[in-house]
């Protein structure tokens, strides 16, 4: 069901601040900058092959992303894995004994329907599923 890593999600404090480095040293091109008010953040995807950088900056204090870059700083956030069938993906994860941060998917970036395992079921890394939104075409 899992069909490739989709992304990789990696906290920053600030995108006008961060994007240059991933344009400037690393040669990338923003693709670019949406907010996703459900999860308070904004986020700006580069395409890198067939896997993507989302860098996520927090619009609010109780945003995870705030949380986590006080808690650990800068980062990488989670890794996010593309699949076909997310609520099959899911039910997997949880029949394996997975903990599920959310039991159904909901709209993320990019026409998407996300859904996270939580990292201490996952040694350690927060884990992001996500699928095209029915209808749409990802535009990342």
């Amino acid at each position: 069901m899992i069909t490739q890593i989709d992304h990789l999600g990696i906290a920053v404090e600030s995108l006008e601040a961060a994007i240059p480095y991933y344009e400037r040293t690393l040669g990338l091109t923003c693709l670019g900058i949406e907010e996703v008010a459900s999860q308070k953040v904004r986020t700006a995807f580069f395409e890198c092959g067939q896997v993507h950088v989302e860098l996520l900056e927090a619009t609010s204090p109780e945003s995870p992303i705030a949380q986590f870059i006080a808690k650990r700083g800068e980062g990488i956030h989670h890794v996010a894995f593309r699949t076909d069938n997310i609520e099959g993906q899911l039910s997997q994860a949880r029949e394996a004994g997975a903990r599920l941060i959310h039991e159904v998917p909901f709209e993320g970036a990019a026409d998407k329907l996300v859904a996270f395992l939580h990292p201490k079921s996952t040694h350690g890394v927060l884990t992001e599923f996500c699928a095209v939104k029915p209808g749409a075409t990802a535009s990342h």
